[in-house]
């Protein structure tokens, strides 16, 4: 089975509310995924990932009722931190979610073909694409200069979707048909958490 569709991410209501606890149960599978990757350099993103993850339940766990959705974490905090939203469950999320969308671009290059013409087995292009989208902004050039060194060290196309199946063997098509079907819910699931954060004004754009 493939690691990404053993924990799917369930299809959004119609008003894009994410419900906290079944999101942090879902997206608590997914610093596995960086396992896959190989090389211990992208070590800094899962561990990045699984930090803000445990500070969102963190705060989830305090009072489940209140914290019901993400966006209901937001608000609570908005009222209770004059430093917000540079504070608590509101930066974890912050930052988590330019790790989902790093993970998204990835698998979304990788489904939509694309490829160095030269080295098509290598995924360093999809790799280079979802760094630079979803987290390059973010870093200050030391750290930029460890991923530079992270996507030299990206596996081979053929070894990064055999580890996605659990180490089985299985044809690329049917490897990158479950990226897509992984995709469906995935994306909208990412895309509500930017656009959450876009009409709370609560993005920030500080370097680390």
């Amino acid at each position: 089975m493939s690691l990404l569709l053993d924990n799917q991410f369930k299809e959004l209501p119609p008003d894009k509310s994410i419900d906290t606890k079944l999101f942090l149960d879902t997206v608590s599978h997914l610093p596995s995924f960086f396992d896959c990757l190989g090389s211990k350099i992208f070590s800094p993103i899962k561990s990045d990932i699984s930090g803000n993850i445990t500070k969102i339940r963190g705060v989830y766990v305090k009072d489940p009722e209140k914290y019901a959705t993400l966006k209901s974490i937001l608000e609570a905090e908005r009222e209770e931190h004059a430093e917000w939203p540079k504070a608590g469950a509101t930066l974890a999320l912050m930052w988590l979610k330019r790790g989902l969308r790093f993970i998204q671009i990835l698998l979304q290059s990788l489904a939509d073909g694309e490829k160095d013409e030269n080295n098509p087995n290598l995924i360093k292009v999809n790799v280079t694409k979802a760094y630079e989208q979803a987290l390059k902004k973010y870093h200050r050039w030391m750290v930029q200069g460890i991923f530079s060194a992270a996507l030299v060290a990206a596996p081979y196309r053929s070894n990064f979707l055999k580890a996605l199946s659990k180490g089985e063997e299985v044809k690329e098509e049917d490897c990158l048909a479950n990226v897509r079907h992984f995709l469906v819910n995935y994306t909208p699931t990412v895309d509500a958490i930017y656009e959450m954060y876009t009409d709370m004004n609560a993005e920030l754009d500080y370097t680390v």
